[in-house]
């Protein structure tokens, strides 16, 4: 997207940011810095350039949104020196930090903020074709050193190089003189498209056009049709389909007359959101919310407040606010005693910063329903002495207002937990009560409650985090009745067994299991696990050990209906690809419906003998890896090219637990092609998370990794499909790619 010929460039605002303006950088109280930032030419880009430091560049299509005035923890922090017309915070995707800038002016930070705004709305409603476009003068722009406007076959060679690509020079040299239409020895932009185009021509997805075109130039409606039902499986869609395609890519002109779909357009279909592997129909809220909350898998962090490890990270607002833009529908507060009557949250005995637990509230009611209006649940963990217990309750209610849940919804004693529908912009309390709902207002009711009653099921070698077993036998804890009266469907509880449970657990009531009691649990007794978490929910969290705030794989504890798995959000990793995964689908709510065998209080299932559940019905997988698509590089040296490998996990029940992986194809990041079949066999497919993994090989150490995609099995669009990849930190990374033909077949 060079600006030229788009009315963004004749926006003011921009113009002054193509300009550049001297803004201070603002990183705490005492880093101010003045820097000299600007937009540059390609429109997506701010420059910015420090005397000590260098250059540096973030990019738009990595900024979420901007925030205008002191609306970031930094800010606030230096509200009194700079007042808020002056102040705006750059906001990115994944777990980036954001970016604080003082401007000199009123006009100035709104010329910025405006510009930033329409830049970010530019970029996100490019289609396939801008965005190819885009592309493509990118690499244009980074291979013109002389900044002539034009490039020779020198810097051809070099752009090759940056391309993640080795081409033979011959070769490179026969498409260069074939898009050097006037012999000049150079290229000029429309000439490089041509010569890009000749470069990315891609001969897999041609011969697949061919298998179907009669004349090798087109498919016609018929022929469109005939691909989307064989291929695609589009059963009775696909004639009306393959009509809305040919209306939707051919120009108006042609496709009035002819009715048909060039190559070109064959392929901007097959790298759209339809021809995505995941169906985009099951990305959109879908699913029946009106059950039992206990019959969905809930979107759950642990140690919200933290932004890095248990020990010494810092905690943050912000960490908050991250968690809860990515779909977390329950969120964890660990309370303590301030030294000034203001309980404060931090991970407690550690060396972690700490934060006022009425700002969290108030963080709470700003941001909890902007993503998703679901129920909320605010795990409480609760170390603080009766005073302070009943100022949080104060701030509870005078800050959430309406949000908070105080009493039940129909004033009825439930037998089964409301839905996520009924329950819709609500805030719930998870924590210690005193008494039940029955007994709520029996003012003979001691505040006192023994730990051994709510216990969290946790880690006898968990360190600081609960007492050890022998030294909580008789302890009291001192609950505030204020507080307590705030926790409606989420008491805690300490787990008696599933016998109890079953026999005499009221619905709302729940008990927490540190990952390895979860296991062991699932293991000895997986079908009463299954059908206790049918009626009561459940919460899982991280090993106290953890203090690295690393990950355990959450698919066990979703194997038996566990609802809340609390992940460290901060952490990227394999565990957060498959919890992003099993919630990308259903609007990004952060609740999914459990599959039915986990949704029936008499189901025989268990994730060790799936094959026993009524209905049983295993499941095939074919998957031909084709090839990928501009891959990024994974070293960032001038001649470093990558040796990429595609690599297919399965995760689920253990019987599916399985990886697969294609050969690894030297110095080709660009254009690889491997045409190698992966076969999987899934016995409980509605478990199933489908992980695909590029990685540069490297046969004398680890392989790095390149980029990763994850989806619900159930999620799949069969066919030829194009995987669009993310990075460790789970943001695009357009256009890396694989293409893959997807086969699913009942196992006979």
């Amino acid at each position: 997207m060079e600006l030229e010929g788009s009315c963004v460039q004749d926006d003011p605002h921009v113009k002054l940011m193509m300009a550049g303006s001297t803004l201070r950088k603002v990183k705490s109280r005492s880093w101010k810095k003045q820097r000299h930032f600007r937009l540059l030419e390609d429109g997506l880009t701010i420059w910015y350039k420090s005397r000590w430091a260098g250059k540096g560049h973030s990019t738009l299509m990595d900024v979420e949104a901007v925030r205008e005035g002191h609306q970031s923890e930094v800010m606030l922090s230096i509200a009194e020196e700079f007042p808020a017309e002056l102040c705006f915070t750059l906001v990115f995707h994944g777990r980036q930090g954001n970016l604080d800038l003082v401007a000199n002016s009123p006009e100035e930070a709104q010329a910025w903020i405006q510009g930033v705004r329409k830049l970010i709305h530019k970029a996100q409603t490019m289609d396939e074709q801008e965005r190819q476009d885009q592309w493509v003068r990118d690499w244009f722009q980074k291979a013109d050193k002389n900044k002539d406007r034009k490039m020779n076959f020198k810097e051809v060679k070099k752009l090759l190089k940056m391309m993640n690509v080795e081409m033979n020079e011959d070769h490179a040299l026969h498409l260069f003189t074939m898009a050097d239409k006037w012999e000049s020895g150079s290229l000029e932009i429309e000439q490089f498209v041509n010569f890009y185009k000749m470069l990315t021509q891609r001969d897999e997805v041609w011969k697949v056009f061919q298998d179907y075109s009669g004349d090798g130039e087109k498919l016609t409606t018929e022929e469109l049709e005939t691909f989307l039902r064989v291929e695609q499986g589009e059963g009775d869609q696909s004639s009306q389909h393959a009509q809305e395609l040919i209306q939707r890519y051919e120009p108006p002109e042609t496709a009035t007359k002819q009715s048909s779909m060039s190559l070109e357009d064959f392929e901007l279909y097959l790298c759209s959101q339809e021809g995505s592997i995941f169906n985009p129909e099951l990305l959109e809220l879908h699913q029946d919310m009106s059950q039992p909350v206990s019959h969905y898998f809930i979107s759950s962090s642990h140690n919200t407040y933290l932004l890095e490890d248990q020990l010494r990270g810092q905690s943050s607002l912000e960490a908050y606010i991250q968690a809860l833009k990515r779909g977390c529908r329950c969120v964890e507060v660990d309370c303590w005693d301030g030294s000034d009557g203001e309980p404060i949250v931090y991970h407690g005995h550690t060396l972690t910063s700490k934060i006022l637990f009425k700002d969290i509230v108030s963080t709470l009611k700003e941001y909890a329903f902007k993503v998703s209006d679901f129920p909320v649940i605010v795990s409480l963990e609760n170390h603080c002495g009766v005073e302070q217990q009943t100022i949080m309750a104060k701030h509870l209610r005078q800050i959430l207002g309406k949000m908070l849940l105080t009493a039940p919804l129909d004033g009825q004693i439930p037998q089964l937990l409301p839905s996520p529908q009924e329950l819709r912009g609500k805030i719930l309390l998870k924590a210690k009560k005193i008494g039940g709902l029955e007994t709520c207002l029996d003012e003979t009711l001691t505040d006192e409650v023994s730990d051994e009653e709510e216990m969290a099921n946790g880690d006898a070698e968990s360190p600081g985090a609960e007492d050890p077993p022998a030294q909580r036998t008789n302890k009291k804890s001192k609950l505030s009745r204020e507080l307590s009266d705030l926790v409606v469907y989420c008491k805690s509880v300490h787990f008696h067994g599933f016998e109890h449970a079953r026999s005499q657990a009221k619905c709302y009531e729940m008990s927490s299991f540190s990952e390895s009691k979860a296991k062991k649990l699932a293991k000895e007794a997986g079908t009463e696990f299954v059908r206790c978490n049918t009626r009561q929910l459940c919460r899982t969290y991280p090993s106290g050990l953890r203090t690295d705030s690393s990950n355990y794989n959450p698919q066990d504890m979703w194997n038996v209906g566990c609802q809340i798995v609390a992940l460290n959000f901060q952490t990227a990793g394999l565990e957060m690809d498959l919890n992003d995964g099993l919630f990308r689908q259903n609007g990004c709510c952060g609740y999914v419906l459990k599959p039915d065998f986990l949704r029936d209080a008499n189901s025989r299932f268990s994730p060790d003998r799936p094959e026993d559940r009524q209905g049983y019905k295993p499941i095939r997988l074919s998957i031909q890896v084709i090839s990928a698509q501009q891959l990024p590089k994974v070293n960032q040296k001038e001649g470093s090219i990558v040796d990429p490998l595609v690599r297919v996990e399965i995760y689920g029940v253990p019987q599916d637990q399985a990886k697969e992986e294609t050969s690894h194809i030297n110095n080709n990041g660009f254009n690889p092609v491997w045409n190698e079949t992966l076969n999987f066999v899934l016995h409980a497919p509605e478990l199933a998370l489908v992980r695909f993994v590029v990685e540069d090989h490297d046969k004398a150490s680890r392989n790095d990794f390149i980029g990763q995609f994850t989806l619900p099995f159930t999620c799949i669009q069969p066919g030829y499909r194009h995987i669009h990849l993310l990075s460790k930190d789970g943001t695009a990374i357009p256009p890396s790619s694989v293409f893959v033909n997807v086969s699913i077949s009942e196992l006979t």
